[in-house]
């Protein structure tokens, strides 16, 4: 109850209604991307309810805050990339039916929502592997974290915080991460197809 009481009644409404992984996706998918045209930002879930938008980062404080509102941890997934070519991202992710499932918010008609049919979070991992590339086909996931859980956060007041809580992302990216692929693989990976690019480029919102 301790996460609960930390939000105001208009909030604790709000947090019901997120009441399954798919809804807390389908909220997320309804408000605005922040492309940070002000300056970058890391709002607390609260922000990102009173704003309207999020990136992925935002985006994905947000979905843990509801699914452990429901009785989850709060639980956030790095997925790294190639530096400087490309950008990391991060899903908050959960389980179901013995199961890894996640939930994203991107711009991009690609790096979504996870059904909850993954046995590991590695297989979960290697689900955005295929999607993960640059304009000129590039595929780009190397790593991704050891699942990190928000409630190590608790004295930042990562939930309901008026400042950015930039520390959470760096201190994400300093956690145990884990190598996908060998030199090997790496050395015979195949640039996405064309049509592959061209769908990649889908996005919701304009800047």
């Amino acid at each position: 109850m301790e996460q609960k009481q930390k939000y105001n009644a208009e909030e604790r409404r709000f947090f019901k209604k997120l009441n399954s992984p798919k809804k807390i996706q389908d909220y997320l998918n309804s408000i605005k991307f922040n492309f940070e045209k002000n300056g970058e930002t890391c709002m607390s879930p609260r922000f990102v309810i009173k704003n309207k938008k999020a990136h992925c980062m935002e985006g994905a404080m947000l979905a843990a805050a509801a699914l452990q509102f429901h009785g989850y941890k709060p639980l956030l997934l790095d997925l790294r990339s190639i530096k400087p070519h490309d950008d990391d991202h991060v899903v908050a992710i959960f389980k179901q039916f013995g199961c890894y499932g996640a939930i994203s918010k991107t711009n991009h008609a690609v790096l979504r929502y996870r059904e909850p049919i993954y046995k590991s979070i590695h297989e979960l991992a290697l689900s955005y592997f295929h999607e993960y590339f640059l304009n000129s086909g590039k595929k780009t996931l190397r790593e991704y974290s050891a699942a990190c859980d928000l409630s190590r956060f608790n004295n930042l007041q990562w939930r309901t915080s008026s400042g950015n809580l930039f520390e959470i992302p760096h201190k994400l990216d300093k956690i145990k991460h884990f190598r996908i692929l060998s030199s090997a693989q790496i050395k015979n990976l195949r640039l996405a197809d064309k049509i592959e690019i061209a769908a990649g480029r889908l996005v919701e919102y304009k800047k």
